[in-house]
């Protein structure tokens, strides 16, 4: 078990934090917040991330990237996590850029992924289609025939999904939702005729969409991977989109404990600090140990991937699991001790509350993830 980050790794983690603190405050999500704006995160700032090659952290060196590892990008998605940042990051790195390294052709990689490496190009997976995230329940359906493939339906909750240049959209071409088989992958053109794109606001900022199909004609050179068999390539992106999203939650977590420690050493009623108050001593004491119970945990997971592990199903879904609840109990508490200005929008708390409800349903809220993992012990 990976338990510290090693030397380049954490100088890598206080650069990302140095920088996301000066170009990517709390304040600048705000404003992209108030301003709805179009694209959803500044573009100028993806450009300074990418020059600083962090968009390329897990991508192979052969298509340009640096293949630094998840530890790696771990570290930065948690100093965004602490920030708040917008960026195509999760969207394109962690889920599409995975999805075409596992299962994508020889070709459609050599064509997307230098356009990452460079910022040029964006992608987003288009896979839940009702609140909770259940990948089996796809039902969007992949029409064949002969040489022509037809999409019909419509995808939710689609991170970034109206900014991407590039769908992958995991479609149902046999079988009924529920079953495993029968799950394809294909990569089409958001503007492709027939497709439309309505975004979505969600409370807490973060870009998502909802997008239709209507009768979409694509090609077999579209697919990516064999018909039929997109679970095989859609599972380890999933364990690696929910491990990475556990780090980013992680970072927002341990961001509203300072604060909330810090606030609790300033306040004051009866002419003491509340900080001196025993019960909130003992509430702090418990989030402390969540915490640090759900860093060995996505540390351990990040970990798993970067070896290669067997287990890293389960271990991505013990530590999406843990940091859900943990963000739920953290953001909760640090309401509850700021007092009622905690969840008015003018004070950051809130902000990160919000982030918490939202960051729990991506890549599976705590009850998918405790079925799961009882599922993959045989339970």
């Amino acid at each position: 078990m990976n338990m510290i980050l090693n030397e380049e790794q954490r100088l890598l983690k206080e650069t990302a934090h140095g920088f996301l603190q000066s170009h990517a405050p709390v304040a600048a999500m705000r404003k992209l917040r108030d301003d709805r704006d179009t694209l959803g995160y500044s573009a100028e700032l993806w450009r300074q991330l990418v020059e600083l090659g962090i968009a390329s952290i897990v991508l192979p060196e052969e298509y340009g990237g640096l293949d630094f590892g998840f530890l790696g990008l771990g570290a930065v998605l948690e100093e965004m996590g602490r920030n708040l940042t917008a960026s195509p990051l999760f969207s394109s790195v962690v889920l599409g850029a995975s999805a075409l390294e596992l299962g994508g052709s020889e070709q459609q990689r050599q064509e997307i992924f230098p356009q990452l490496v460079e910022g040029k190009l964006s992608l987003a997976l288009a896979i839940d289609e009702q609140q909770h995230h259940q990948p089996l329940a796809t039902a969007v359906k992949l029409q064949i025939e002969g040489d022509a493939l037809r999409i019909t339906g419509s995808k939710v909750f689609v991170q970034d999904g109206h900014s991407a240049d590039k769908l992958l959209v995991v479609t149902r071409s046999s079988g009924k939702p529920g079953d495993r088989q029968g799950i394809s992958l294909v990569l089409v053109d958001r503007e492709t005729a027939g497709i439309e794109v309505t975004r979505t606001h969600m409370m807490d900022g973060r870009n998502a969409a909802k997008i239709t199909f209507n009768d979409v004609e694509i090609t077999p050179e579209q697919l990516v991977g064999p018909i039929n068999q997109g679970m095989d390539i859609l599972q380890p992106v999933l364990d690696r989109g929910a491990i990475c999203m556990a780090a980013e939650m992680l970072g927002g977590i341990q961001e509203v404990f300072d604060r909330t420690i810090e606030y609790l050493k300033e306040r004051e009623q009866f002419d003491v600090k509340i900080g001196s108050f025993q019960a909130l001593q003992h509430r702090a004491a418990i989030m402390y140990c969540k915490i640090e119970q759900c860093r060995s945990a996505v540390l351990d997971a990040l970990a798993a991937l970067d070896n290669h592990s067997t287990d890293v199903s389960l271990k991505a879904s013990q530590a999406k699991a843990l940091v859900n609840d943990c963000y739920i109990l953290v953001s909760n508490e640090a309401v509850q001790m700021h007092g009622g200005m905690g969840i008015t929008d003018e004070l950051d708390i809130g902000l990160y509350l919000k982030r918490a409800r939202v960051s729990v349903q991506i890549m599976g809220d705590s009850l998918y993830h405790r079925d799961r993992y009882a599922s993959l012990l045989g339970y």
